[in-house]
């Protein structure tokens, strides 16, 4: 197995951030590198709070993760270092805006008792409905394993 250095592995995963965004695919054609290996480093570069889209292109290949990323590194900016970042990240200044607006509207919505209320119902009958259909999945398969053993045991009847 092939180890690569730190180096390697962030300059592989810098290819796959903005500006560039290419797709793990070219990636690992151009390199030889495989592409889960890849997409194990594109992980943990995430989790250690790089923002990469999930998706390589435009402003809508980033998830709701890596846009609430964008927008919290971006508040302390002023404007001329937010318009850097978002060139150097392949965005324009009104994504973040539009994405900010669209959480801020996410988080003032009022929710009422009723909405609650209804939503606690539906997840108790899907909930029912899981557990019914559990249920006779685990019984069928039990039929199923009986038959064949029975079969096994005493054999097919060939006089029918």
């Amino acid at each position: 197995m092939a180890r690569y250095s730190d180096e390697t592995r962030e300059r592989m995963v810098r290819k796959m951030m903005p500006p560039h965004n290419r797709s793990v695919a070219s990636i690992s054609r151009e390199t030889g590198i495989s592409a889960p290996t890849l997409y194990a480093w594109k992980r943990r570069f995430q989790e250690h709070g790089y923002v990469i889209p999930k998706k390589a292109g435009t402003a809508e290949g980033w998830d709701g993760k890596a846009r609430l990323a964008a927008i919290v590194k971006t508040a302390s900016m002023n404007e001329a270092e937010r318009s850097a970042w978002c060139r150097k990240h392949g965005l324009y200044p009104e994504h973040l805006d539009a994405w900010k607006a669209e959480f801020e509207s996410l988080a003032s919505r009022p929710v009422s008792r009723r909405e609650l209320a209804a939503e606690r119902k539906k997840r108790r009958q899907l909930e029912k409905e899981l557990r019914r259909k559990e249920k006779a999945l685990a019984e069928a398969a039990a039929l199923l394993t009986l038959s064949k053993k029975a079969r096994a045991i005493w054999g097919t009847d060939e006089e029918d």
